[in-house]
């Protein structure tokens, strides 16, 4: 980690306070390009090191060297010492100028065409497909965290730094929304890769629907409005180690996702479904997603009707 950030970057604006702290757009002195800066407060060990998050950088580091393109960059990590206790680290990524939820907001009526939404889809896939593979979970899949470039790149930011920034939360009272989290994530449950698959159906259907699919003000309320569109899950599916037990849920029966989701295709509606599942385990991966019909061009999907 090198140290004096602060001299090479140069700050040009506030993007925006995050929930984990204020986010800079700042100008690279060196090569003149723009970046963005996070910082956070890491508590250090004894030997004033900030263990958990060296671990964590360098697994960033190393995804780094296969440039994926469908990833922000990692530039560099600055690390800075502001008392024995505590370490102040930087993260220097490539700017991308504006991030998915922007890009919904932007987008003139009648919406996305189908076309763009699966090529999207298809760029978020690759992207989430390449971190589960290198065992990389991101843990917070959200509009805001897929950049898009005005050339219509998909970038995914911010993953892995749901465990760096872990221990810094403790310290701020923010509200970090509920509506991409999976069941099992709001069930308290255990979780792995499976849980961006779910927050990713939730992007996608967004995509069509141009605003959220699950709007849940708690945990249980957002469980709730989960279960009123995929129903309530069969006793057998229901995780065994969390407090909230089925019962606290009406028994509600699954409905046609066309009923929320009226634009989606037929294969995308199945696609939508499999990342929809409750149970993590019978949740479609993000290579099998890739393989789904729903992104196999029009002309052979005709072929093998005929």
């Amino acid at each position: 980690m090198a140290h004096g950030a602060s001299i090479q970057y140069e700050p040009v604006a506030e993007i925006g306070g995050g929930a984990y702290g204020t986010v800079y757009k700042a100008r690279d002195t060196e090569s003149g390009q723009f970046v963005a800066l996070k910082s956070v407060r890491v508590q250090t060990d004894q030997n004033g090191l900030p263990i958990s998050t060296v671990r964590e950088v360098a697994l960033l580091r190393r995804l780094e060297q296969f440039d994926h393109p469908n990833v922000v960059r990692l530039m560099d990590v600055c690390a800075t010492q502001r008392s024995d206790q505590e370490t102040k680290v930087t993260l220097v990524f490539e700017h991308v100028d504006q991030d998915l939820k922007t890009y919904l907001e932007r987008v003139p009526a009648p919406g996305l065409s189908p076309d763009r939404i699966k090529d999207l889809m298809r760029q978020l896939l690759c992207g989430l497909a390449f971190l589960h593979s290198n065992r990389v979970m991101h843990r917070d899949l959200k509009p805001e965290n897929i950049l898009v470039t005005s050339q219509g790149q998909v970038k995914l930011a911010d993953f892995g730094l749901a465990r760096i920034y872990s221990c810094h939360m403790a310290l701020t009272p923010v509200v970090v929304t509920l509506w991409y989290r999976p069941p099992e994530v709001l069930l308290q449950s255990s979780y792995a890769t499976p849980v961006d698959i779910w927050s990713t159906g939730c992007i996608f259907a967004e995509m069509f629907r141009r605003k959220p699919l699950f709007c849940g003000e708690s945990e249980v309320d957002q469980l709730g409005k989960i279960f009123e569109v995929i129903g309530l899950p069969p006793e057998e599916e229901w995780p065994t180690d969390v407090t909230l037990s089925r019962k606290s849920f009406p028994p509600l029966t699954a409905r046609p996702i066309k009923d929320f989701v009226p634009e989606i295709n037929e294969q995308g509606a199945q696609l939508l479904l499999k990342m929809l599942t409750f149970d993590p385990l019978k949740r479609i991966s993000s290579l099998n997603a890739l393989e789904h019909p729903y992104f196999r061009d029009e002309e052979t999907l005709t072929e093998t009707k005929s």
